[in-house]
């Protein structure tokens, strides 16, 4: 089966307090044969992170109990999940955002409303980057 876009198979968690956002992701997403996991907030995708190991995490920065940083920050903090790239969700495209987000350790930082060519051409990126099981 040729992948045109490289997401076949890439396990994918999106962390977000929006339904919406996680359910618009993990359609795009899966219609382009990702495996996705979904998470309401931070606690949450920390629990399941864990369980699912996944290749990349889409993180938003705005969610109650702990927001996208503090989460981004303990990912991170990890020795064994540190290098899973995260991905930044926000609606604001502020410089200081942006410069917040790499200081806990982000990989890249996408806007919201996210289109479904911007999502799948980032979990492209980085799993054209990742090195063969």
């Amino acid at each position: 089966m040729t992948d045109a876009n490289g997401v076949t198979g890439v396990k994918v968690m999106v962390i977000d307090d929006s339904n919406t956002i996680r359910r618009s992701a993990e359609i795009f997403l899966g219609q382009a044969g990702a495996r996705v996991i979904l998470a309401e907030d931070g606690f949450d995708a920390l629990a399941k992170i864990a369980d699912h190991e996944p290749d990349l995490i889409f993180c938003d920065i705005l969610m109650p109990r702990l927001d996208g940083y503090q989460t981004c920050a303990l990912i991170k903090k990890s020795p064994k999940y540190r290098d899973i790239p995260v991905v930044m969700l926000s609606s604001k495209d502020g410089l200081f955002d942006r410069a917040r987000g790499r200081m806990v350790g982000s990989d890249l930082y996408l806007t919201k409303p996210f289109t479904k060519d911007g999502l799948l051409r980032t979990v492209g990126e980085y799993a054209s980057r990742r090195t063969p099981a």
